[in-house]
């Protein structure tokens, strides 16, 4: 490959040498990506009961203070499953640990809502959740999880 001088040469010498890196890292992702049925060395297992008090704020209710169970029933890897029980009924909502083994995520099929959160170095998960709109609502809460 003959490499030409001037911008057009650098950017077709970037352009080859990102190509590169994009094979390399298909090629070794296909290779190394296990399946597993529980969480890897080094990613916490958040499976378990987690209480703590809620402590929300929004137009409707104002500020509200209560406490708040949740159950995580399962997980793989990085991704988890569970439900909390409030007063309109059950919640199931499924999640996941980043990579860097402290944040989390979590949704549900019928909310408008996220949860973010981060995993404490006393095992503890602070989380928060958020909601724009007509419903709108953000609220934070520590969970410790129980024996």
């Amino acid at each position: 490959m003959v490499w030409s001088r001037g911008f057009a040469g650098c950017l077709r010498r970037m352009q080859f040498v990102a190509g590169l890196s994009v094979g390399v890292v298909i090629a070794t992702g296909a290779m190394v990506t296990p399946v597993a049925s529980e969480p890897a060395a080094g990613i916490p297992n958040l499976v378990g009961t987690w209480d703590g008090e809620n402590h929300t704020i929004s137009d409707k209710k104002g500020l509200k203070t209560w406490k708040k169970t949740i159950q995580i029933t399962k997980q793989t890897d990085r991704r988890f499953r569970g439900h909390f029980d409030y007063s309109a009924g059950r919640k199931e909502f499924f999640g996941v640990i980043y990579p860097d083994n402290t944040s989390i995520s979590w949704v549900a099929s019928d909310s408008r809502g996220y949860n973010h959160g981060r995993i404490l170095p006393n095992g503890n998960i602070a989380a928060c959740y958020v909601e724009s709109g007509i419903d709108a609502t953000a609220g934070c809460v520590e969970l410790s999880k129980q024996p």
